[in-house]
């Protein structure tokens, strides 16, 4: 499993705070969305209103926690009417990262079993259509892959963090290729999406991040506390079928297109030498 060396340090010092009846305020709102939620997700199963709900429900959280959205490009993404399947990845810094994503567009998710376990959360993931990953027994991927497949060859966008686990934000991870694997299976396009964190001021912030060992109430509350932070989404161009030779050479695809709509910079993959016969 891959392991993120991002930790408390990693944290960008002097963000501005709200007071804390202001924080207190906010996870009150976030909670009554989520709650709000549950209450409306059987209309989740009509077709019609599914995807204005869901957008509505995604994006009342991030208005909850005082988090502005600015989103770049994918006008057609944004637009396209639902049944045309895609792997859609990004990089992984927060729990907030899936909010956003499901606020520009809603889609299923390919989750850690942990998630669906979480109380209240979990159910609400579940009912989303998410595929649930148990990365403790790493024998059951193949099953998890074709899983992943089905639902994109049935028309199915699918989130997934390649990188598969969280960083910092100033810090990344390698995009795991297991999961392009089911993208080339459904025949459909990978759809890479960057996500930046940062302040009104326009500085960069990780105060965001899901770090190390810290709980997920810790880092609620970490963002709760935060004033005038800003989560940018850059959807970048689409991935055709048949434009990488193999799922390494697809992830590696993804990857520096998300590093180029963040104008980051990271070293090139190392690949083994092919040893040549005799």
């Amino acid at each position: 499993m891959p392991v993120s060396p991002c930790g408390e340090g990693c944290l960008t010092p002097g963000a501005p705070t709200v007071a804390r009846p202001r924080q207190l305020l906010r996870i009150g709102a976030a909670c009554a969305v989520v709650l709000t939620a549950l209450a409306a997700s059987p209309l989740l199963a009509l077709r019609r209103v599914r995807e204005p709900l869901a957008r509505l429900i995604f994006r009342s959280v991030l208005r909850a926690f005082g988090v502005r959205l600015l989103v770049h490009g994918g006008e057609e993404f944004r637009r396209a009417a639902p049944g045309r399947g895609a792997l859609v990845v990004n990089n992984h810094i927060s729990w907030l990262d899936i909010v956003a994503v499901n606020a520009v567009r809603p889609m299923r998710a390919l989750a850690k079993r942990e998630v669906g376990e979480w109380p209240v959360l979990g159910g609400l993931v579940a009912r989303g259509g998410s595929i649930f990953l148990d990365r403790e027994r790493l024998s059951t991927l193949p099953g998890t892959v074709g899983e992943l497949a089905a639902a994109l060859r049935g028309g199915s966008l699918v989130n997934v963090t390649p990188e598969g686990t969280t960083w910092c934000g100033l810090a990344s991870g390698r995009f795991a290729p297991a999961s392009f694997q089911a993208a080339i299976d459904g025949g459909v396009p990978v759809r890479p999406i960057a996500l930046r964190y940062r302040l009104a001021d326009g500085r960069e912030t990780t105060q965001p991040a899901f770090i190390g060992p810290e709980s997920l109430v810790d880092s609620l509350r970490r963002v709760a506390r935060l004033r005038g932070l800003v989560l940018e989404v850059f959807v970048c161009e689409e991935i055709a079928p048949g434009k990488a030779a193999d799922r390494r050479e697809l992830a590696a695809l993804a990857e520096s297109a998300v590093h180029s709509a963040l104008g980051t910079v990271h070293a090139p993959r190392r690949r083994l030498p092919v040893p040549v016969a005799a």
